[in-house]
């Protein structure tokens, strides 16, 4: 390592640096500023910025627009797929589809990323009436099912670290919007086995959302029946059984064994 802490090998000196900043983002630190990570990697401010938007602009990480700091962006999560015995959207598919049949409406597949949702797949609903919505679309956590659903189900820290400082916005009049109370909905979440989103993202639409876990027993993902709420509030029960029972097909697609109880 040189004077301005940059690693001289070999190798390649500027794809081990690239590892470096990759590596420094963990479970318990998922968010950089650029002074900050320099100071820990002991490197320039500049070297760190330039390696930062460098890895931004490749897609492995993103920047927070508002603070300005930075995280790992969806291409790790590709990469991290590629390890797995079963890739994810592999994972998916068969067990989205058996849903999608049984209740007629929209499926979809979802990941966090800070205090929003990822969808990465997305089955729509044959009915007439139904919800459009795009794959790689981004969505608040707080007031969707599979958000609720992998805020709870997640380690408590991944819940901790999104409602520290978070100004809950309102979406719709039904919206969440106080640490309090969303909180206490994530408890409910926990107990009952799936997330609900009444109305809550959009108005006369709502969902039902299961945690998908992996071979370490890790949230890695959440899958959400959704539609118009005249459809589904009446029958809630049996869309959210049949909403855990393709989160546990999936799970068990990854290598770790679920029964949902009857």
């Amino acid at each position: 390592m040189n004077s301005d802490g940059i690693v001289r090998t070999g190798t390649l000196g500027s794809v081990a640096n690239a590892a470096r900043v990759l590596r420094s983002f963990t479970a318990n630190e998922r968010e950089w500023g650029v002074s900050d990570l320099a100071r820990r990697l002991g490197i320039a401010k500049s070297t760190a910025h330039r390696l930062l938007a460098t890895l931004t602009d490749e897609g492995l990480l993103e920047q927070d627009v508002e603070t300005g700091r930075y995280r790992l962006g969806l291409a790790v999560f590709d990469l991290a797929a590629a390890v797995q015995p079963l890739d994810l959207h592999e994972a998916v598919l068969p067990p989205m589809t058996e849903l999608r049949n049984l209740t007629g409406e929209t499926v979809q597949v979802a990941v966090l990323d800070g205090r929003e949702v990822v969808y990465i797949e997305r089955l729509d609903s044959p009915h007439t009436l139904r919800l459009f919505l795009e794959v790689g679309r981004r969505n608040s956590a707080h007031c969707t099912g599979c958000g609720k659903a992998l805020l709870a189900f997640s380690s408590p820290q991944v819940a901790d670290r999104a409602l520290k400082g978070w100004k809950l916005p309102r979406v719709t009049p039904h919206t969440i919007t106080t640490e309090a109370a969303l909180r206490a909905d994530l408890d409910d979440t926990r107990r009952r086995g799936y997330a609900c989103n009444r109305r809550e993202s959009e108005v006369g639409v709502i969902s039902f959302a299961a945690p998908i876990r992996d071979r370490s027993r890790r949230t890695v993902a959440a899958i959400s029946v959704a539609g118009p709420a005249e459809r589904l509030e009446p029958d809630e029960l049996r869309f959210a059984h049949a909403t855990m029972e393709a989160a546990a097909a999936i799970t068990r697609r990854l290598g770790h064994p679920v029964r949902v109880s009857a």
